[in-house]
This record gives C-alpha cells, structure tokens and sequence, in this order.
C-alpha cells in the first residue's frame, strides 16, 4: 500500500504552487474567548473551487504521464471533489468526466459544469455511481481520480497543512473534518513530518461516526445510513486513510447536529466568512468536548465554503 510521505507533500506543494491559492490563515478574538485557546483558522473555503479539494485533485491530475491524461480523467461526485477534479481537468487541458447522482446540490453541480465537466446523472445510490463511472471509462479511456483513496490526492491535501505550521510554529494540536479520510491523512503526513510533538485530531458527525468507531475497533468500518448536515462527510475511510489515522491521530471527536450548526452559524458572524457545515465540524468539537486544549495554540483546517445559500440549516 502506497502511503505517502512529508516528501511527496513537499513535491506537491512545488507542483500545484502556480495553480491553487496559498490560502490565509485567520484568526478571531471573540471565538478565543468563547473556546479558551488561541485559534488559527486555515480558510480552505477561500481556495479556488472554494474547497481545499483543488489541492489533491490538481496534484493527481499534474501526477499523470502524457499518455494517462489524454483519455482525460473521471469520476463520481455528488459534490466538492467534482467541482475539483473539473478545474484540475481545465488546467490540464484535458477532459473531465463526472458521474453525478440527480440529488447532487445545485450549487455543486453547477461549479462543476462551469469549469467544463461532461456531467453524467445517476441514481442517488452508490451502485448507480459506480456502475455509471464503470461505462463512462469503458466508453472513453478516461483515468479514474479517486476523491481520497489515491496518494496522490493525499499528498496534495496535505499541503494546506503544511502551509499552516509553516506559517504557524510551534501548533499544540491541528483539528480538520473527517470523511473519506484524504484531508486528515494530508494533514496528518504533512504535521508530523514538521512537528512530531503536535497533536492531530479529526472530527467527524456523530451521526457519521464511521472513522471514529473504526479506530476504537481497530479495522476500518462503513458509513451505514450516515444522517447529517455535514454532507461532505459521508463516505468512509479507505484501508489506506484508515492506516494512516490509526498511525498518527490523537483521536477523533464525534459532535452534534446542533453543535455543527451552532459553529458554522458562529463562523459567518465572528469572522464574516462563510462556511460550508463540514467546515465547521472542527469548531463544534472544541466547543462540544475536552481533549486537552485549553489555553492550547490550535490550528482548524476550514475545508470549504460551497453552500446551498437557499437552504442554509438556520
């Protein structure tokens, strides 16, 4: 199993550096006082794509030979990774094909026809988008980017996180969402490999507890029925996000529906930035639970800012 490591999120780095933001990193007095600690806010939602998945996507579809690329690439999205993989295709010059269930949101589905993906619908199931994404590649040749089972992806998630402890030393603990498990791997990878002493934890929707029951139990277990707001954190860990979580993680905190929104809604009006609900699965961990981080110096991997503005959860 290829697993990667601090070098090949350095070589990431290097690679998708003329082609994705170098995103700020915020900070808020009043959310300070309201959790007790110092917090530093990576804005992913200010990435191009508005989500730190152009990172991982842009360095898979940079990664492929001449000959992998010309088919063009494919996959299926109901949402973020879409809309990346669409724009890395752009930067590439090569096509994008997409297998997109018809309960895809919207707005997603519209940032991913913008950026000049062949939109492909399915059913809402899982079956139906692989069995989709299955024709698609027969018909056309295209190279599978899979949304975070892919070290490639990995490596170029993880450089927000490097470019977070690089801009700020000495992180007691770094927080980011837990899905798939290809941003918290990045973010794993990229933090220990500068600084070993800081703590890593995930955060994850009780009501998609997947990664956090498979590392109590020791093997990665599915997502049965997930129930929450935090739609870009459905799926489940892969062996290989799972491998690197249970390697490097502190652990992974579980929070309510309520607490989500309650931090995202925090997060539009204390720092006057939007946020998707994923994003916000962080703050409601360091608001909801104690893990040690009291007066702790705390840096929040904020994913994305793709909202559905009619039909926001408040």
């Amino acid at each position: 199993m290829d697993i990667p490591t601090l070098a090949d999120v350095r070589a990431a780095a290097e690679r998708i550096r003329p082609h994705v933001h170098r995103t700020p990193v915020l900070t808020c007095a009043t959310l300070d006082r309201i959790v007790g600690c110092e917090l530093f806010f990576k804005a992913e939602n200010l990435q191009r794509a508005g989500v730190f998945k152009a990172r991982g996507a842009t360095h898979a579809v940079l990664s492929l030979s001449p000959e992998q690329a010309a088919a063009g690439v494919a996959t299926h999205s109901s949402g973020n990774h879409a809309a990346a993989l669409a724009l890395a295709a752009s930067i590439r010059g090569v096509p994008a094909h997409v297998v997109m269930p018809t309960s895809a949101p919207p707005v997603k589905r519209a940032a991913t026809s913008g950026y000049g993906a062949q939109i492909t619908p399915c059913a809402p199931t899982l079956r139906a988008r692989e069995d989709g994404l299955a024709r698609v590649v027969a018909r056309t040749g295209a190279h599978v980017v899979h949304p975070y089972d892919d070290p490639r992806v990995i490596a170029g998630q993880g450089t927000a996180a490097l470019e977070l402890v690089e801009a700020v030393p000495d992180l007691d603990l770094v927080l980011a969402p837990v899905g798939g498990g290809g941003l918290m791997s990045g973010t794993a990878i990229a933090t220990h490999g500068v600084s070993a002493r800081t703590r890593l934890v995930g955060a994850e929707p009780a009501g998609a507890d997947d990664a956090f029951r498979s590392l109590q139990q020791g093997l990665p277990l599915p997502s049965v029925n997930p129930r929450t707001v935090a739609d870009g954190l459905l799926t489940s860990l892969s062996e290989r996000t799972f491998t690197v979580l249970s390697t490097h993680l502190d652990r992974i905190v579980t929070v309510e529906e309520e607490a989500i929104v309650t931090a995202m809604r925090m997060i539009w009006e204390r720092m006057k930035v939007v946020v998707e609900p994923s994003s916000a699965v962080p703050l409601a961990a360091l608001l909801q639970a104690d893990f040690g981080q009291r007066d702790a110096r705390v840096g929040v991997i904020l994913s994305g800012g793709n909202v559905q503005l009619d039909q926001l959860p408040w």
